[in-house]
């Protein structure tokens, strides 16, 4: 299989123990993390043609992974 890029591990890699924490303690957290993954992986298989889409389509999954990165962002972020 394919390294899959654009991970939380490697877009967060100093907060990695704080992704966990925080995908065990806040279903919120946890909710945004899985959907991230969802989206990056449909991304991936489009990029790598296992899955064709419209370059529109393929366009608004990557605008959607930015939003949801960047509230991930802002809750690592924000003060413990």
């Amino acid at each position: 299989m394919s390294h899959t890029p654009h991970e939380l591990a490697e877009e967060f890699p100093d907060a990695t123990d704080r992704i966990h924490a925080l995908k065990e303690a806040d279903g919120h957290f946890a909710r945004l993390a899985d959907e991230y993954h969802a989206v990056n992986r449909q991304i991936h298989r489009i990029e790598t043609n296992v899955e064709p889409a419209s370059d529109v389509f393929q366009t608004q999954l990557r605008k959607h992974r930015m939003a949801l990165k960047d509230e991930i962002s802002a809750i690592l972020n924000a003060p413990a």
